[in-house]
């Protein structure tokens, strides 16, 4: 197989899986349930916070800048924070452990009816359950963006949105990014 042969069968899986992900309604029903929890949230005075790690942690990145900032439309900013400063992931891994580094940060600045938006290509990454195990605590909503068989964390949130399966994470990755657009663009058509 030649590069360009190698380039198109990637492109051909990611769209399988978009397929694949979209033709399920259940997919539709948690991305709506999840869309409403949010924002009844930020309607009460409440906040989102997003956590995950490596490409995730981009993502929760990305969502909470969308949110705060400007995705489509001119609105209002929304409350939303993730957890990604470098200087107090690396305070939290030193002095508690890599996988308090998320917990931490839900138990000091989380609220009750603020939500966490958990993501985990696996569904099993320590530091993101932990952190969904501390918002329930607190009396928050979960929202996890998983893949493969949903792992420990399906088990932890109020709305579980699973990427189709794949043995690489890169699939369940270019779902989650699809589906933190769908997310924050029903969040705005919500506002608006």
């Amino acid at each position: 197989m030649n590069l360009s042969e190698r380039l198109a069968k990637s492109l051909e899986e990611a769209e399988n899986s978009v397929r694949t992900f979209r033709s399920d309604p259940r997919n539709l029903e948690a991305l709506s349930e999840a869309v409403l929890i949010m924002d009844g949230a930020l309607k009460s005075g409440n906040k989102l916070i997003s956590c995950g790690n490596g490409g995730s942690m981009s993502d929760a990145m990305h969502f909470a800048e969308e949110l705060t900032g400007r995705f489509r439309q001119n609105r209002p900013g929304m409350a939303a924070l993730s957890i990604s400063d470098p200087s107090y992931l690396s305070c939290v891994a030193n002095d508690f452990g890599y996988a308090q580094v998320f917990s931490r940060f839900v138990e000091t600045v989380g609220n009750p009816g603020d939500v966490l938006l958990a993501i985990s290509t696996s569904g099993n990454s320590e530091n993101v359950i932990e952190a969904a195990l501390s918002a329930r605590k607190k009396g928050m909503k979960v929202v996890a963006l998983t893949g493969k068989s949903g792992g420990k964390l399906a088990e932890l949130c109020d709305v579980e949105i699973r990427a189709p399966y794949s043995d690489y994470a890169d699939r369940a990755q270019e779902i989650h990014i699809k589906v933190i657009h769908c997310l924050i663009e029903g969040l705005e058509s919500e506002l608006l």
